[in-house]
Parts: C-alpha cells; structure tokens; sequence
C-alpha cells in the first residue's frame, strides 16, 4: 500500500486543525481513551462539541493560544491508502515550519476560510508549493457554514485564488478546489447535502484518488555512497560495497558508471539488499553496491551513470529561505549540507528579495532576514556534483548551518 504525503497550508484560524482531527475521526483513527480525553478537554473548554483540533495541538501553549506552532506529522489510513500529514503553522512568523514541513510533500492541502477568502498567507503558502515543485494543491474553502453555503462565495474565492496561480504554477501542477465544513464533518468523508451544486468527489476520496507522482524514479540516477562497507572476517577479506540511499532515478546492475569526484569509470558489478541480491534499486532504496573495478571511493561521493552527468561547480546559484533571527549578509559564511556532503560555504552577493504576495523583486537587497525569500550566489571550499531543484528535488536542494550554534539557518533550492 501506497502512502500519499501531505502537507497542509494555510493561514490563522482558517482550521486545518479541526479537518485533520476530523479526517482522523471519520476513518475510526481515534483510539478511545484519547477520544474521551479530547472530549473532556472539550467540556472543561466550555465548548458544546468535540474540538478535535486538539488532535494534532500536542504542545501546551498551542492548546492555551488554539493555534498550531510546531509541525505536527499525523498517520492514518484507509483500505486503499496510506497517509502522513504535516500540520503546519499559519503564521507568518512560522513560514520556515511551513516549507520544512512540506518539503517531502506529494500534496500540498491549502485552508481558506469561507469568510476572509484569500489571504496574504494563502498566496505566501501557494508559493512555497511551487518553489518546491509540490505537484498536487488541493484549495480547501472551509466554514462554509458560515457563509450559508454559498455557491458564490466559492467561485469568487476559486477565482481570486486561480488569478494568482496562473503566475507562479509550473507545468504539470495540478490544482483542485472543494467547499468543506471541517466542524460538522461535511465534503470530508461524504458529500454534504447542504451543498448539493458541489458534485465532485469528497476530499478524502479525492485524496485517495491522486496519483503518486514517480517523477524520482524518471529523473537521473545518483547515488551518495553514505558508508564503505568492508567486513572484519577473513571469509570475506576481499568483500568491498558502497552502502547508501539511491536519490533519484535508477540503478541497473552491469550499468556503465562514473564515480564523482574522482572521474574514474566502472561497471556497477553487484546491486544488494537485505543480503540478497537485485538486477535494479530505485529511487528511496537503501542498498549496498559492488563495483567491478577497485576505485577509491569514500564517504560523500557520488555514483551515477555515464551517460547522466550532474553539473559539477564551486559555484551555486540558489532560492534561499532564510530560517534565522540573525540576517543573511553577502560576505557571510556557514557549512553547506548538501546530501551526506557538507563543505564551507561564503555568501558572495545577494539579489531577488522576492515579495510572494505582489511576486516583485527586489534587486538592491543587502540582506535576508527571518522567513524571507531571495536568490543567493554562493561559493563553498570543494566542488559540488548537483542538479537544478525544478529538474532533480532529491540532488538540488540543500541546507545552510551556522557553524557557532551548529543550528539550520537557511534552505536551498539550486536554480
């Protein structure tokens, strides 16, 4: 069974909360005592329902302030499929939660309260899921209770949303919308009567409906060899592999390869897993790989067909995110995570502070500070064996560290 990825967006009070707690409701996900718990929490609310947004609230100040902070992952499923969904926050401040938490995303599910309608988050959240080439946005218009169901105020947010995403959308992204009240349960599970002009499947068969995208398998093949495997029996005294996770792409046994960053060329021998032996490893497939030649070959190098070269520089050009309190400045420097790779980096200039709301850029930037978007230009201390992120998300993408507080400053998309 497959398992679809979500990432749910959206801003203040607009109730992703209370959809997941009542997606998790609907499928019997809910084990009883933490249901008569949330129901107890509920009456000492003074609340005359069941708030199940305090499903996925976990944390104490997020209870007391009934919003979301963290990212929280919930599981479920159904008989057709598995899911995770990352909750993420809707304030601004917490942009940086948002594009952590959906940056392994099938689906990106975006909340647009009934009553405000598009907002600056909706569209900062929407363009967060196209800088990282989300390709399913699922527009949830929620509390139309509030609005009496409206068939109007739908489209008119439908439209108002679609004005936007025709500017930024990629090719291929595919956006659906759905009227829904998360309270009462209605377009989650089944189709509500109060809203009989809405005719299409509810969200959770429509999520159970999109088709996991295969794009890893289809893009080139890199393999970051993560460990040497060399056992200490003499039995195997000659035994030599390369364990890691396959990135992208495929890997073939008997393929024509090229070990980076030494240029050196062989045959890829051997493809093992669990201990047995397989003809090919796919993208997310952790294995060990036996080559036919004898090439020095050490943590944080890279395999990959001769026929698929990644681009190899010191030079990067990327999108940042920035994470920190403390601003981003051309001059700069910070250790650069790219895969199991990591290497000084110095920010050499800064250009393209990207206003997500007008789409405006603004060339004179000096700096980037918390939770906003430019293009950097950096340069690191050893080469680098990438791909653009819009070609290759699994090798086009890394993180900035800061050395002093050893702590995640900024995300990187490689253009």
């Amino acid at each position: 069974m497959d398992v679809l990825k979500i990432a749910t967006a959206g801003s203040v009070d607009d109730g992703k909360s209370t959809l997941i707690g009542r997606l998790l409701f609907e499928t019997n996900s809910i084990t009883t005592d933490k249901l008569e718990a949330i129901m107890a929490s509920s009456k000492k609310k003074g609340l005359d329902y069941v708030d199940l947004s305090l499903l996925t609230d976990g944390l104490i100040a997020e209870r007391e302030q009934g919003i979301t902070i963290d990212v929280a992952h919930i599981y479920f499923s159904t008989p057709k499929r598995k899911f995770i969904i990352a909750d993420t926050p809707g304030h601004f401040e917490y942009t940086r939660n948002m594009v952590t938490g959906a940056s392994n995303a099938n689906v990106s599910m975006i909340l647009v309260d009934a009553r405000n309608g598009v907002v600056e988050q909706t569209f900062r959240h929407f363009y967060i899921s196209c800088l990282l080439r989300i390709p399913n946005v699922v527009v949830c218009v929620n509390k139309m209770d509030l609005v009496d169901y409206d068939q109007a105020r739908f489209e008119e947010i439908k439209a108002a949303f679609m004005a936007f995403a025709e500017k930024v959308r990629f090719t291929g992204q595919e956006i659906s919308f759905i009227p829904v009240s998360s309270l009462y349960g209605e377009n989650l599970v089944r189709q509500s009567a109060h809203m009989p002009w809405y005719n299409e499947a509810p969200l959770l068969s429509m999520l159970e409906a999109i088709p996991l995208e295969q794009h890893l398998s289809e893009e080139p093949s890199r393999f970051p060899v993560q460990y040497v495997v060399r056992p200490k029996s003499e039995e195997f005294h000659d035994y030599r592999a390369y364990a890691g996770k396959v990135a992208s792409g495929l890997l073939r046994k008997g393929e024509r390869v090229v070990v980076l960053p030494s240029g050196q060329e062989t045959t890829i021998a051997r493809i093992e897993k669990f201990g047995r032996e397989i003809e090919a490893a796919q993208a997310k497939e952790s294995v060990s790989v036996l080559l036919q030649d004898d090439v020095d070959i050490s943590r944080g190098d890279m395999i990959v067909p001769l026929s698929q070269l990644p681009q190899q520089s010191r030079q990067l050009e990327a999108t940042i995110c920035w994470m920190d309190k403390k601003p981003l400045r051309a001059g700069n420097t910070y250790l650069l995570q790219h895969g199991v790779n990591t290497a000084k980096a110095k920010v050499s200039s800064l250009s393209n502070l990207i206003d997500v709301v007008t789409l405006g850029n603004n060339t004179q930037v000096t700096e980037l500070n918390l939770n906003e978007i430019a293009d950097v230009q950096l340069k690191t201390a050893k080469e680098f064996f990438y791909d653009a992120f819009a070609e290759n998300r699994a090798n086009g993408s890394f993180i900035l560290i800061d050395e002093q507080t050893n702590s995640t400053v900024g995300v990187g998309l490689i253009k």
